[in-house]
């Protein structure tokens, strides 16, 4: 019997940029979450921030708050003569096993965007303006966070809310969303040296921008994939070939599977890889410990 249903939306580009599948209506509006964070970070780096790979990678992640995690998040404050005191993202526990058992208290370093926080304040540090308020939607750097936003997207932004650590975020369909992270994954020295720089930092350390999970879909595949709160998946292939998607319930669980098969079955990965992958990597259905269901997606 099915258990569960999760629905969503879907859109496929190949490298060229033209569409190659939708599923549902990608045109509808959804927040994109935390797979907005490519954008934020280049910002960061256009506005004169320069950081070391990892906490490059930091700028842009979704982390589980291990001690390693915290460690280059707060190395990126130190750079630049700031402390965890000037975070403005919530207190939250690690979602990292081992630091959550070591954790007395939840804390604003262990929330799992406090790498993009730290960013957010080393920007304002390098152009003068004001470190308490970084999080307004009229802050200098929001301000020019939404005009990178609109620049890969190439469409206007019909709305914008705040998001779960505190951050602006702006609604756009999944099609937008697919052209501007298949412009900041193809993106080469010559045409944006900020997006290849922070590319090749997420391909170097993978191990930070998100749950193992996905660190272990990109090493083995060479992919480039985050998700979001609520159901956001972004993933663009070596070649260029770009999915986003969107379960409507919210769910993570999905995300993976759907996101890899649809871009197997556009011909940009090996069926195989991906299956040996998605074997590992998807959540187990268990009854006192052995299998007793499995998770199937209808591609439609």
């Amino acid at each position: 019997m099915i258990e569960s249903r999760h629905l969503g939306a879907a859109i496929v580009l190949a490298p060229d940029g033209s569409e190659v599948r939708r599923l549902g209506n990608p045109n509808a509006l959804i927040y994109p979450r935390s797979t907005l964070k490519p954008m934020q970070a280049i910002t960061v780096l256009r506005s004169g921030v320069t950081l070391p790979d990892e906490q490059l990678v930091l700028a842009s992640a979704s982390h589980t708050g291990s001690q390693r995690h915290q460690d280059v998040a707060e190395s990126t404050l130190t750079a630049y003569g700031l402390s965890v005191d000037d975070l403005r993202c919530p207190h939250d526990w690690p979602a990292d096993s081992e630091a959550r058992r070591a954790a007395d208290a939840p804390t604003r370093l262990a929330m799992n965007c406090s790498g993009k926080h730290a960013s957010f304040l080393a920007a304002c540090v390098v152009n003068g303006w004001p470190l308490e308020s970084y999080l307004e939607h009229e802050h200098p750097l929001q301000a020019r966070i939404r005009t990178t936003v609109v620049e890969f997207t190439g469409a206007e932004l019909a709305h914008e809310g705040t998001d779960g650590c505190g951050a602006p975020v702006f609604a756009m369909s999944l099609v937008s969303l697919a052209t501007a992270i298949q412009r900041v994954a193809t993106a080469t020295v010559e045409s944006d040296p900020h997006a290849h720089a922070l590319i090749s930092a997420i391909r170097a350390n993978a191990w930070g921008l998100d749950m193992p999970q996905v660190a272990e879909a990109m090493n083995t595949l060479g992919i480039i994939a985050k998700r979001g709160a609520e159901g956001v998946l972004i993933a663009a292939a070596p070649d260029g070939t770009t999915v986003t998607l969107k379960i409507l319930d919210g769910s993570i669980r999905p995300l993976l599977p759907v996101g890899l098969s649809l871009l197997a079955e556009a011909g940009a990965l090996d069926s195989g890889a991906v299956a040996a992958v998605l074997s590992s990597t998807t959540e187990k259905v268990l009854g006192r410990g052995l299998p007793v269901g499995e998770l199937r997606f209808d591609l439609g």
